[in-house]
């Protein structure tokens, strides 16, 4: 089974927590045995590629140091103002590089779609690789708009404006405000460069007027279901209906916290299984007709480990158990591709255009 995964951090993963992502998950948590500040480990090349993952969603993520988030983080990586927030993206972006030359046998920096093609072609052989699209988690890296040409020439496929509130855009997590003149700016200008516009972690009134204003590929990397799991972080079901009218694509994260409501990290892992993450797809699928606006965002690397992820699930390895769930569900093998792969991948053919 072809799998695309929509969001993982696995740059911020590696220079914050020194995580080696080419390591065998086994010896990754061998190291980490007794210091895991991320939870245990579930996310490395080795891995990736056991579970048939052909492409991720490859994250720059800073953590702002104003949000009451980052008091509790252990992180290296934050950011108090734009030129930090810059240096802390470009270490990411030259790692992704670095990463993508060492393992050039095994890895791919989606660009066009040539690569894209190479990298779908070899999961029909014996060797295959895994395709990273970058994606910028908060936007605040990027110092002006205009600045984004260099981002684009360096490999930046989508931007979410927003983790918490930065520059161009208010979060789900605080104040509720929108976007700022700079966001609207920043939208611009991302629609002359063909960006994909990413609306996780935005504000209610941050997104209706960013989907409102952006009139290029519109997706939510990692974003559930608020009528299974309440709080301005999930999306709306109008939400969910204005994302299938752009022909968006949502992921699903599989966070626990994310899965069943009010659900804490840490709770007991036995309480959320993979029928809590075939519910959140088939609300959204039975809410807009169709199979082909939903996917998977795992995020599984960002900020909980293996016992804040559902019950059967114990790293990237185990996600095809999601597609054997939804054929438990009675959905076909059709639907069951779109949501395990082609609905990214529509996606990143659009980018890549």
């Amino acid at each position: 089974m072809l799998i695309i995964d929509g969001h993982l951090d696995i740059a911020y993963n590696a220079l914050n927590y020194g995580r080696d992502f080419t390591l065998p998950l086994a010896d990754l948590r061998a190291r980490e045995r007794g210091r895991s500040p991320n939870g245990v480990a579930t996310v490395s090349l080795p891995t990736l590629q056991a579970g048939g993952v052909a492409v991720v969603f490859g994250t720059l993520f800073a953590l702002p140091a104003a949000s009451p988030l980052a008091e509790t983080a252990v992180s290296t990586l934050t950011y108090r103002n734009a030129t930090e927030a810059h240096h802390v993206a470009s270490r990411q972006l030259d790692y992704y590089a670095r990463l993508v030359d060492e393992e050039n046998g095994r890895l791919r920096l989606l660009t066009d779609q040539k690569t894209l093609n190479e990298v779908l072609e070899s999961h029909t052989s014996e060797n295959p690789l895994l395709g990273i699209l970058l994606l910028m988690e908060g936007a605040d890296p990027v110092r002006e708009p205009a600045e984004l040409e260099m981002w684009v020439e360096r490999g930046l496929r989508l931007v979410g404006p927003a983790w918490d509130d930065t520059r161009y855009a208010a979060g789900a997590w605080r104040r509720g405000g929108g976007l700022t003149q700079e966001g609207y700016a920043l939208l611009e200008m991302m629609q002359t460069f063909g960006l994909g516009l990413d609306v996780s972690h935005l504000s209610e009134r941050s997104f209706q007027q960013a989907v409102e204003r952006y009139e290029g590929v519109v997706i939510a990397s990692h974003s559930n279901v608020r009528a299974l799991v309440p709080g301005e972080r999930q999306l709306s079901d109008r939400q969910i209906q204005q994302l299938g009218e752009r022909d968006g694509v949502i992921g699903i994260a599989l966070c626990n916290a994310f899965l069943r409501a009010h659900h804490r990290l840490g709770e007991h892992k036995q309480l959320v299984t993979t029928d809590h993450v075939a519910a959140h797809v088939d609300h959204i699928c039975q809410l807009l007709g169709d199979s082909r606006h939903v996917a998977i965002g795992s995020d599984l690397d960002g900020g909980f480990g293996a016992k804040d992820m559902p019950l059967e699930l114990d790293s990237a390895a185990d996600l095809g158990l999601i597609g054997k769930k939804l054929i438990e569900w009675g959905y076909g093998a059709e639907d069951v591709a779109n949501v395990m792969s082609q609905n990214w991948l529509r996606t990143i053919q659009a980018l890549l255009v």
